[in-house]
């Protein structure tokens, strides 16, 4: 598989969830939502001014509505609206949502936070029921290396440091982001099997532990990917 293959009615549905602003004409999430058809984005509404209750209820019903299982591709605050939706929904593992890519997670417990952020406050720590990779960059203003791999621990998530790239947005010049492509591609095949089935717990876990480190090493600078990368699996597998 690949994400531009042909889909078909065991793909899952891929979700994307903008931050803060939207994503604008050249965010990777739009020109993903662009380039298949099973991708769409949630219009979470209150973009400059989000509330937090809103925009889980929205993500609610867009992951309710999907007549498949659905993948979250989440960038910056979409990443906190895809942890709160965890923590309060309740689902079972895997079903409905069977993996997310969480990019560039917005750090809104700092100091410095801006208000428009506060409402997401304190960001959730629950292992999330569904297998998961947290990208981020060693110099993105909006959250500091260190805390996105504590986010990414926090939620059992698989974590990769995509190294010196800012905010992981359109301003970071990274286009249509073949990286992260090659991310999701690796997730969609952990979530389900060829059948369409939901995969169990250990299994979609140690899958993505494989696919996501190969995608990262194939990628991401050299070595220190190589090794971010395996200290990631022993810390998430620890927990898991």
């Amino acid at each position: 598989m690949t994400i531009f293959s042909p889909i078909d009615d065991r793909s899952p549905i891929i979700l994307t969830v903008p931050g803060l602003g939207g994503s604008g004409p050249s965010h990777w999430q739009t020109l993903w939502e662009q380039s298949r058809p099973d991708t769409h984005r949630v219009e979470l509404g209150m973009w400059d001014a989000p509330h937090r209750n809103a925009w889980v209820t929205k993500l609610d019903q867009a992951i309710r509505q999907a007549q498949a299982p659905v993948v979250l591709a989440a960038h910056s605050l979409g990443c906190l609206a895809v942890a709160w939706w965890a923590t309060l929904a309740g689902q079972t593992f895997g079903t409905p949502v069977a993996g997310a890519l969480l990019v560039a997670p917005a750090d809104v417990d700092r100091d410095s936070a801006p208000a428009e952020l506060h409402a997401f406050r304190p960001t959730p720590a629950s292992l999330l029921p569904f297998p998961s990779v947290v990208v981020a960059s060693s110099d993105d203003p909006w959250v500091n290396l260190a805390r996105a791999e504590d986010l990414a621990r926090g939620w059992g998530s698989l974590f990769v440091d995509a190294g010196p790239q800012g905010h992981l947005n359109a301003a970071s010049g990274i286009g249509w982001w073949e990286e992260g492509q090659a991310l999701l591609d690796r997730l969609l095949d952990t979530a389900t099997e060829r059948s369409g089935t939901v995969r169990n717990t250990a299994e979609a876990r140690s899958l993505l532990a494989v696919n996501a480190t190969d995608a990262a090493q194939a990628h991401y600078l050299g070595n220190r990917a190589t090794r971010a990368a395996q200290n990631a699996i022993k810390s998430t597998q620890a927990r898991w």
